[in-house]
C-alpha cells in the first residue's frame, strides 16, 4: 500500500488521531487492506473454530432434537468436559488469587542498603490494591478466564489505562473476539492482532463528540458473517441474531494492532487502527509507542521502536502442531465425550425398547376395540381362547441392554476422568476405608502434577499481565499516591516506577500449592522452630496463621518481640541460664581485651570507662524496673546490651592504638600478638 502523505515521527507519536491527517482515498485504501488481512486471519483458524464448536456444545450441554433411531430418542449429554473444567477452575482460582496481595516483586541485583526491598514492598502493596480494589472487575474477569481456558484451550486479557475512570483496567476477552493468524508464534511478535469490539451508537457518539474519532455511524450496522463459535454460544443460551434494523444492534468495530511506515523511512511503526467492519471506514489511528521507546543510531536513523503490548494470553496445553490457539479439554475430551454420549443413549434406547416393545398379532386373534395398552393390575376381555392367544401373539424379539456396552462405557468414562483429572481422590471422594494415609497422599500428589504444569503456564501469563500493569503505572502515575489509612504501609512514590523494572520485577505468587500443602509446610516449620534456635518466632507464627487464613492477623498477632523473646514451648528457665552464660562470656572477652591493651602500652580508656558507666546505669535501671513475671529475663537482656556497648568501646580503642603504632614504627610484635590473640578469641 502506497501513501502519499508522509509524517514526522514526533507527530506520529503524539497526535490524538492520525486519521485526520490522511486523505479519504488513503483511509479507504487502508480500510480495504485491514479488512483483507482480518478475513485472512479468520480463514486461517477455521479448523480451530470447527473443533471448538463441538466442544462448546458439549460443555454448554446444548440440547438438540434427535430423529434416530426414532423421533424423540434419548439425547443425554454426559458432562465429562464440564466436570473437568470445573475441577480445574475450583483448584486454580483459590490458588492463584488466594491472598489480598496477588502481586509479588523480585529484587534484581545487590541491595546492600535495603532500598530495593523497600521499593519492592511498596510496589507490591500498591499494585495489589490496584487489581483487588481499584479495578473492581479484575477478580471477576480473571474468574472468567479460568473457566474458558480449560474448555477452549486459551483465554485473553486486555490491560490498558482508562482515561475516563482514571485507573488501569484489565478485562477478559473471549478467544473468538481476538483474531490472530493461526500460525502466529506469540502476541509479542505478531504482525497484526485484531480485537473485535461491539459498540452502541452512544459509544461511537461519545468518541466523535470528544474529537478522538471520525464520524463512521452514518448508517445502521449491516449483516456480518457470524463465527460458528458465536452461533453455538447464542444457541446454547436460547438467543437469536437481532434484526439489522433494530436500533439496539451494536456496531462491529475492529481494533487493529498493526505496523505501518507512515514516515517513509523504511521502518514500520506500531499503531492501533479502529475500523467499522461492514463499511471499512476508519475512525481513528493512534500510535502504539512513546517517544522514549524510540532508539536511534548515532546518525539519527531509527534503530528500533518499543511497541506497547495490551493483550495477555492464558494458555492451557500448547498445540502440538505449533498453532497459536492452544488445546483445551473441549478438543482433548470431545471425541471421548461423544462416544460416551452414544453409548449412554444406546443403553437408554435399548432399555426403552425392552420395557415398551410390542409384537405381532395373527389374524385369528379377535380383540374388541383394536390395539390394547395395559395399566398395572388391569385385565382385558377377548373373544379368543388362551390357546389361540398363545399361538397368535408373538412379542417383538428385543434384547436387554448389553452388558458389553455398559463395560465399555465405564472404561471410556474412567479414561476420560484421567485426562480431565477428575478421579475420585482429586474430586474429594474417599478412595477406600483400608487405603493407607500415605498412599492417598502420594496418589493425590501425583495427580496434582498435571495441574502443576498448567498452573505454571497460567502463572507466567499472570506475571506478564502484572508487568503490563507496572508499565502503565510507569507511564500514567504522576504523583505520590496514598492508598491506605496507614500512610507508611499504603503509600507509593512516583520514583518507585520511574526506575523501570531493571532492579525489581513484578510477578505473581510463585508458591502454587493447595491449602493442605500450605498448612503442612507452615506446621513443619513451626515444629522445627521449637526444637532449635535461629528461627524468627514472630515470622514463623504469622506464616502459620496466614496459612490457616486467619482474619485480622495484625490484631491477633502483632509484630514479634524480637530474637530474645521466649519461644513457644521452650522452658523460660533454660533460656535465662543460656543468656547468663552469654553475658559471662562477653564479660570475659572484655577483660581479656583490656588486659591486652595494658600489655601493649598506655591507652586512653576514658571512652571505655564511659561505656562501662553507661552499662552499669542501664543495668541498675533494669533491676529497678524489672518487676513481675519475666523480670529476671529483662534484667539479663539489658545487661547483655550494656556489655556489648562496653565491648564496642574497648574494641574501638584497641583498633585506634594499633593504627597509631603502625603509623609511627610499622607493625610491632605486640600488635601482631594482639591480632593473633583476638583471632583465637
Amino acid at each position: 500500500m502506497n501513501l502519499t502523505t508522509k509524517l514526522k515521527l514526533d507527530v506520529l507519536s503524539s497526535h490524538h488521531n492520525l486519521a485526520e491527517l490522511f486523505t479519504d482515498k488513503e483511509l479507504a485504501s487502508m480500510g480495504e487492506q485491514i479488512h483483507k488481512d482480518f478475513e485472512a486471519d479468520l480463514l486461517s483458524r477455521t479448523d480451530w473454530e470447527k473443533r471448538n464448536e463441538e466442544a462448546m456444545k458439549l460443555a454448554l450441554q446444548v440440547k438438540e432434537a434427535k430423529t434416530f433411531p426414532w423421533p424423540g430418542a434419548s439425547n443425554v449429554k454426559f458432562p465429562l468436559i464440564t466436570i473437568a473444567a470445573l475441577q480445574y477452575h475450583a483448584r486454580a482460582y483459590p490458588v492463584l488469587v488466594g491472598t489480598d496481595t496477588p502481586v509479588k516483586c523480585k529484587v534484581i541485583g545487590e541491595d546492600p542498603d535495603g532500598m530495593k526491598v523497600a521499593r519492592a514492598r511498596r510496589v507490591e502493596a500498591h499494585m495489589s490494591y490496584q487489581v483487588m480494589e481499584e479495578d473492581e472487575g479484575w477478580e471477576s474477569e480473571f474468574d472468567k478466564v479460568l473457566i474458558t481456558q480449560p474448555i477452549l484451550g486459551c483465554a485473553f486479557k486486555k490491560t490498558y489505562y482508562d482515561s475516563i475512570k482514571g485507573h488501569n483496567i484489565s478485562e477478559y476477552i473471549l478467544p473468538k473476539d481476538l483474531v490472530v493468524n493461526y500460525w502466529t508464534k506469540n502476541l509479542d511478535t505478531a504482525s497484526r492482532v485484531s480485537h473485535v469490539l461491539y459498540m452502541s451508537s452512544n459509544d461511537i457518539y461519545e468518541r466523535v463528540t470528544q474529537g478522538t474519532w471520525l464520524e463512521i455511524a452514518e448508517s445502521r450496522p449491516a449483516a456480518t458473517t457470524t463465527s460458528s463459535l458465536k452461533s453455538v454460544q447464542d444457541k446454547s443460551q436460547g438467543l437469536s441474531q437481532p434484526d439489522n434494523l433494530d436500533a439496539s444492534t451494536p456496531y462491529e468495530i475492529i481494533e487493529h494492532h498493526c505496523f505501518y511506515d507512515f514516515d517513509g523511512d523504511g521502518y514500520a511503526e506500531p499503531y492501533i487502527i479502529y475500523m467499522r467492519r461492514d463499511t471499512k471506514k476508519i475512525a481513528r489511528i493512534v500510535a502504539r509507542f512513546f517517544p522514549e521507546g524510540v532508539k536511534k543510531t548515532s546518525k539519527g536513523k531509527v534503530l528500533t521502536i518499543q511497541a506497547e503490548q495490551y493483550f495477555t494470553k492464558f494458555p492451557f496445553i500448547p498445540s502440538p502442531d505449533g498453532g497459536f490457539y492452544d488445546l483445551g479439554f473441549g478438543v482433548l475430551l470431545g471425541p471421548l465425550n461423544e462416544s460416551i454420549n452414544t453409548l449412554i443413549n444406546q443403553l437408554i434406547d435399548a432399555g426403552t425398547m425392552a420395557n415398551t416393545a410390542g409384537g405381532f398379532l395373527s389374524r385369528g386373534i379377535k380383540m374388541r376395540g383394536g390395539n390394547y395398552s395395559f395399566a398395572p393390575l388391569e385385565w382385558k376381555h377377548v373373544e379368543s381362547t388362551g390357546d389361540d392367544l398363545r399361538k397368535g401373539i408373538m412379542p417383538l424379539p428385543v434384547r436387554e441392554p448389553s452388558q458389553v456396552l455398559f463395560t465399555l462405557l465405564n472404561l471410556l468414562i474412567n479414561y476420560g476422568e484421567r485426562i480431565g483429572i477428575s478421579v475420585d481422590i482429586l474430586a474429594g471422594q474417599t478412595p477406600g476405608q483400608n487405603t493407607p494415609a500415605e498412599t492417598s497422599r502420594n496418589a493425590t500428589e501425583q495427580g496434582m502434577k498435571i495441574f502443576s504444569g498448567i498452573f505454571k503456564r497460567t502463572y507466567r501469563s499472570l506475571r506478564d499481565e502484572f508487568r503490563k500493569q507496572y508499565r502503565l503505572n510507569q507511564l500514567y502515575l504522576t504523583e505520590n499516591t496514598t492508598f491506605s489509612d496507614d500512610p507508611k504501609a499504603g503509600k507509593v512514590l512516583v520514583s518507585d516506577y520511574l526506575d523501570g523494572a531493571g532492579s525489581i520485577r513484578p510477578s505473581a505468587d510463585p508458591h502454587i500449592v493447595s491449602d493442605s500443602q500450605r498448612i503442612m509446610q507452615a506446621e513443619m516449620i513451626r515444629v522445627a522452630s521449637k526444637q532449635g534456635p535461629g528461627y524468627d518466632v514472630g515470622v514463623v507464627e504469622r506464616d502459620y496463621l496466614r496459612a490457616l487464613k486467619v482474619p485480622n492477623l495484625e490484631q491477633i498477632y502483632p509484630d514479634p518481640k524480637g530474637p530474645n523473646a521466649i519461644q513457644p514451648g521452650q522452658d523460660p528457665k533454660i533460656q535465662i541460664e543460656t543468656m547468663k552464660l552469654e553475658a559471662k562470656k562477653l564479660e570475659l572477652q572484655i577483660k581479656m581485651k583490656i588486659g591486652m591493651m595494658e600489655l601493649m602500652g598506655e591507652v586512653d580508656l576514658n571512652r571505655a570507662k564511659i561505656h562501662k558507666l553507661e552499662a552499669d546505669a542501664i543495668l541498675a535501671m533494669a533491676q529497678a524496673e524489672g518487676v513481675g513475671k519475666g523480670h529476671e529475663l529483662a534484667i539479663i537482656d539489658a545487661q547483655i546490651k550494656a556489655l556489648k556497648g562496653h565491648q564496642d568501646g574497648v574494641i574501638k580503642q584497641l583498633t585506634l592504638f594499633q593504627k597509631m603504632q603502625e603509623s609511627m614504627q610499622g607493625p610491632s610484635d605486640a600488635t601482631q600478638v594482639g591480632k593473633d590473640t583476638e583471632v583465637q578469641m
